[in-house]
């Protein structure tokens, strides 16, 4: 059965192309950047590739090249847009097979494929074959550079973080997305204090590891802090740190935020909940840049970028007298908003992909993909928890998925609009409905704890708390 790997990052327009392709016989997998491309071109063997121009992070051309450099000899058909014909000519000047214009001609492809295949073999392709029993998975849209949609999860901790890993994220496509990314990199390379608005679930802390990834400071440590997990009388050591038997406690010396993130960056995450002393001390820190340890005889001195991110209203606060006019100003040199999900809709379905890929490996499975209902479903849905509950809706519906799609039935009631099944929906938002919430996806995971934990959001430790708490064995 010949094999034909399709690189596009149109999702919609990938999965019907593999659909129909799938029904001709052929064998087909897509992927959606040049990068995991190269990864399944390295791995498998493919008949045929037909690539779109234009890729997230590289495109055609440089996907060819690679190919010559690796001896890899199937034949390549570019998509490309009528405006891109020239692009396509050089394209089979570099070895392509041959191209086909958008919107893509069905007959005009298969005649295209049929001729790329016969002039390898010499031989009739199966046009007729059975349909393969089943696809490959589609690689989401994974660029390994600073870190998109990288939401998500949830946050343990006062002090997280060194320096963060390259992170896989993807930038979207709607203008909403766009226009924030084209800020990224505008505000990244400056020195500039950066606050981060946006509701919770949105992505506030991977915009902040995006910027320090794309900073000058890349190489030094990205430090963020929970400013909501901290408890008043430890918020001066959090910050500055201390020295062994400055009060109870302090059985040893200890760094501070500021001093682990000198020449780095300092992120502090939901800078709104800081209280009006740590604000205080925080904005001597900022402008003096020198911190005092707890307990020390002597300032030290840092060199740190800030980068704050709220979903709060600030300037409200100032109002209200809960947050300083002075620290606001020092903070936010330039203000970036994150858009709700909501706000980009024509990006749910590449969100969704990307992050059933991430479930797919966690959860050691092989969902192809969603079909047409569930697609509709999660466009249409408003989304109030953003990203962070798209991508647990995700994983759920990848473990409950009986068959190679995830289908409407999959999905929680609150979002198709049916009821809720059982072991639909997890979430934490609601203490009332904790136990409950937690025995549902202890129930959907056969036991497993740490796919239950996956499901709520949660790290393993945090769910065995839980477990104990509510007496649940």
């Amino acid at each position: 059965m010949e094999r034909i790997l399709i690189l596009d990052d149109d999702i919609t327009f990938a999965l019907m192309l593999r659909t129909w392709l799938s029904k001709r016989g052929f064998e087909v997998a897509t992927a959606s950047t040049v990068a995991a491309a190269r990864k399944m071109l390295s791995e498998e063997h493919y008949s045929l590739v037909l690539s779109d121009m234009r890729l997230p992070d590289e495109d055609g051309i440089a996907l060819l090249q690679w190919m010559a450099g690796e001896g890899i000899t199937a034949p390549v058909i570019v998509m490309t847009s009528y405006a891109e014909i020239q692009n396509a000519v050089r394209c089979m000047k570099l070895g392509a097979r041959d191209y086909v214009s958008k919107p893509v001609n069905p007959d005009e492809l298969l005649k295209k494929i049929h001729e790329a295949l016969d002039s390898l073999s010499g031989t009739t392709s199966a046009a007729g074959a059975t349909p393969p029993a089943k696809a490959h998975r589609p690689a989401a849209a994974a660029k390994e550079a600073a870190s998109g949609v990288a939401a998500g999860g949830s946050k343990g901790g006062v002090q997280r973080a060194a320096q963060p890993a390259s992170l896989n994220y993807i930038e979207g496509r709607s203008d909403a997305s766009r226009r924030l990314y084209e800020y990224i990199r505008l505000v990244a390379p400056t020195n500039m204090s950066v606050l981060i608005n946006g509701a919770s679930g949105t992505g506030k802390e991977h915009v902040a590891q995006l910027i320090h990834q794309q900073s000058k400071r890349a190489g030094k440590p990205f430090v963020a802090v929970d400013c909501g997990a901290i408890p008043r009388e430890l918020a001066a050591s959090e910050f500055f740190g201390h020295v062994k038997g400055s009060f109870t406690g302090a059985v040893g010396d200890k760094k501070g935020a500021f001093e682990l993130a000198d020449g780095g960056t300092l992120f502090l995450d939901e800078v709104g909940n800081l209280t009006y002393e740590t604000q205080v001390q925080l904005l001597r820190a900022l402008q003096e840049r020198r911190i005092r340890p707890v307990g020390g005889n002597r300032e030290i001195p840092v060199d740190i970028r800030l980068v704050a991110a709220t979903n709060e209203d600030l300037e409200a606060a100032i109002a209200r007298g809960t947050f300083r006019s002075d620290l606001y100003h020092r903070i936010n040199s330039f203000t970036l908003r994150v858009p709700s999900l909501n706000e980009r809709r024509d990006d749910i379905p590449l969100f969704a992909d990307f992050f059933l890929d991430q479930a797919n490996r966690e959860l050691d499975k092989c969902i192809v993909g969603f079909d047409a209902a569930a697609i509709r479903a999660l466009a249409a849905y408003d989304w109030p928890g953003n990203l962070r509950q798209l991508k647990n809706t995700v994983m759920s519906a990848t473990l409950l998925a009986a068959g190679e799609y995830i289908t409407a039935g999959d999905l929680p009631g609150e979002i198709t609009g049916a009821s809720a099944s059982p072991a639909a929906s997890y979430s934490l938002h609601d203490p009332a409905t904790e136990e409950e919430q937690i025995r549902r996806a202890l129930a959907a995971a056969g036991g497993n704890k740490s796919q239950a934990a996956k499901l709520l959001g949660i790290d393993r430790k945090t769910l065995y708390n839980k477990l104990h708490l509510y007496g649940i064995e």
